[in-house]
């Protein structure tokens, strides 16, 4: 029995998963379980700014006026996603990570000072020796009903993929408040946070190889060509 994928993120990553699942012949569905809205910021000095530590396009597309004044600063990215979106605003990309923005603050030259510019919901960072930063919140997301998927997620062959430990908590009570059975469906996060904020109860619980996209598509995939019955495996640590 293969699964049929459901996809949950705002928009526009939204639209990019699903055009990326249905390249690699996955049958996939998509709905908005939150919407990223803005939010004002201020912005500090940019004299006194090295870069910009960004750890979601979102940054970059929900980050309002205040971004004109930083286009000189180099982005740190955390992926090739978030990278693309700070190109098409203007930006020079100094550094594109593959496995978490911890990794890419830890890759940085010091002494060096930075923005990050994050949204409500967002991982606490360590920055090593010489390399400090200030953080600004920019966008929130703001959560969405599941209604119209329930049908889907009670079949037994739903497989839900989940890229924000946000979303995996509004998730899970969407389906308490919809009667759907958590039993009935199989999870694929982005990474364990995720994944842990998920809970249990469910038929399967997995998680990405890596915190990207690529890989959690990739996971989709393989699991498409298994068994229902798969027992849930514990997060894997990153």
């Amino acid at each position: 029995m293969s699964f049929h994928l459901l996809a949950l993120r705002p928009q526009p990553g939204l639209a990019a998963t699903l055009d990326k699942a249905r390249a690699l012949g996955l049958a996939i569905t998509g709905h908005a379980l939150s919407e990223i809205r803005a939010i004002a910021w201020d912005c500090p000095d940019p004299a006194g700014i090295d870069g910009l530590l960004i750890g979601s396009a979102n940054a970059i597309l929900h980050g309002g006026p205040n971004l004109a004044r930083l286009t000189a600063k180099p982005v740190y990215a955390v992926g090739e996603a978030t990278a693309a979106a700070a190109r098409a605003a203007g930006f020079t990309v100094a550094l594109t990570g593959s496995g978490g923005l911890q990794g890419v603050l830890d890759a940085l030259v010091a002494p060096c000072h930075l923005l990050r510019i994050a949204g409500e919901e967002h991982v606490p960072l360590t920055p090593p020796p010489g390399v400090t930063f200030d953080e600004v919140i920019a966008y929130r997301s703001v959560m969405l009903p599941l209604d119209g998927q329930a049908g889907l997620l009670a079949s037994g062959e739903a497989l839900v993929l989940l890229h924000s430990a946000a979303s995996a908590r509004h998730f899970v009570q969407e389906c308490d408040r919809l009667g759907v059975a958590r039993g009935s469906i199989s999870l694929a996060a982005l990474g364990p946070r995720i994944a842990e904020a998920a809970g249990e109860g469910w038929a399967a619980v997995h998680t990405a190889s890596q915190p990207d996209e690529a890989a959690l598509l990739q996971l989709a995939f393989d699991l498409c060509a298994q068994p229902r019955s798969i027992p849930p495996s514990p997060p894997r640590q990153l």
